[in-house]
């Protein structure tokens, strides 16, 4: 495109400069920043240094700005967690870690965006106010592309991995959190294990339908037999309970223990099952997954359930924002591995060893 006799330039980025040295983003953006503690070759210096200046590439002086001043503010970017009734509690632990560690914590809630990149707009709104450094929460995602803003500064995802690894990032590992529940559930004396599944296809999902795998082979049981999918809603656990159960021909056959996919699909399954004459958790145990308040506490019985790490990826995520902020050789997640935390298990009474006459019968010789 030319402009009178002038040919307008393209804009070019940290990534433009990466291809051309052959060398990763982070590599250009350490070289370009002079970052201490990292481990460049001279050569990769003077490869990334010469591609830099036969581009043409002029740094982001506002993505600079977070290198080389301190603002005492980081921002956290949440996509509609704000207005989640579970996920608040990432921005507790992001903002009590931020007050342990004298930041100021800003806060954007963005939008949700059913694509896998994240909306360069809240970045830019922190880098025009000199944030020291940027977090990402994501809702669905388990890949997403940052944008170029968030390349070459102090960053962290929650809830999803860099697509390009190049940010650290923190994620609940639902798989292991769905696999302990079958295994409390088997080392409660249940064999005949359903799962109520959601239909909706996010990692969630298939996490958690993962983890129900892992362990009913585990335990070497089925873990087939007893799987209904439907709407992740009470609705659709209320659809998957009442098909779980009415298979059954008799009560030596029917699950002795229900696995939600999360704890608005049990509250549905407590209906079916009282609707068909059974209790929790005498005739029936039943999980759910999330922990999400009110509802787990508040059903009758209160429904054991698993407890995303929502605090602990918001405080670790400031942690580690941090570390990476002051280079501290401590720090420094493998961005290309997000860091998994722990699900617990939440126990409280809607789970119970089956009755003697649910029991399969041993074999006798």
């Amino acid at each position: 495109m030319k402009t009178g006799n002038r040919v307008a330039r393209k804009h070019v980025g940290i990534r433009d400069v990466a291809a051309a040295a052959g060398v990763s983003v982070t590599t250009v953006s350490h070289v370009l920043n002079d970052t201490p503690h990292t481990r460049t070759s001279d050569d990769t210096r003077n490869r990334v240094k010469a591609a830099a200046e036969e581009l043409g590439y002029q740094p982001n002086r506002l993505a600079r700005g977070l290198r080389i001043q301190a603002s005492g503010m980081v921002g956290l970017i949440t996509e509609e967690i704000a207005t989640t009734p579970h996920a608040g509690k990432i921005i507790l632990g992001a903002q009590e870690e931020a007050t342990r560690q004298n930041l100021m914590l800003a806060i954007i809630n963005s939008s949700l965006n059913p694509a896998v990149e994240i909306d360069p707009a809240g970045v830019r709104a922190f880098l025009d106010r000199q944030a020291d450094g940027v977090i990402y929460a994501t809702v669905y995602h388990d890949e997403v592309n940052p944008p170029e803003e968030m390349l070459g500064i102090p960053a962290v995802l929650i809830g999803a991995r860099d697509a390009r690894g190049e940010i650290p990032s923190f994620m609940p590992d639902e798989r292991a959190g769905a696999a302990s529940i079958v295994d409390m559930l088997v080392a409660a004396g249940h064999r005949r294990i359903a799962f109520a599944a959601s239909s909706v296809d996010v990692p969630a999902t298939r996490g958690r339908l993962l983890g129900y795998r892992d362990g009913m082979l585990a335990a070497g049981l089925d873990p087939d037999q007893f799987v209904a999918a439907a709407e992740g809603e009470a609705k659709g656990g209320y659809e998957a309970a009442a098909r779980l159960l009415d298979v059954a021909v008799g009560a030596d056959e029917r699950p002795t223990a229900l696995f939600c996919y999360n704890d608005r699909m049990a509250m549905g399954a407590y209906r079916a099952i009282a609707e068909r004459g059974l209790t929790i958790p005498a005739d029936m145990s039943v999980v759910g997954f999330d922990d999400q308040d009110p509802i787990a506490a508040s059903l009758f019985p209160p429904l054991t359930t698993v407890a995303l790490p929502h605090y602990e990826m918001g405080a670790r995520a400031v942690a580690e924002l941090m570390g990476i902020i002051e280079s501290r050789p401590e720090h420094g997640l493998l961005p290309g591995h997000p860091t998994l935390l722990a699900c617990p298990i939440v126990h409280r009474d809607s789970v119970a060893a089956p009755s003697p006459d649910k029991h399969p019968r041993a074999s006798t010789h």
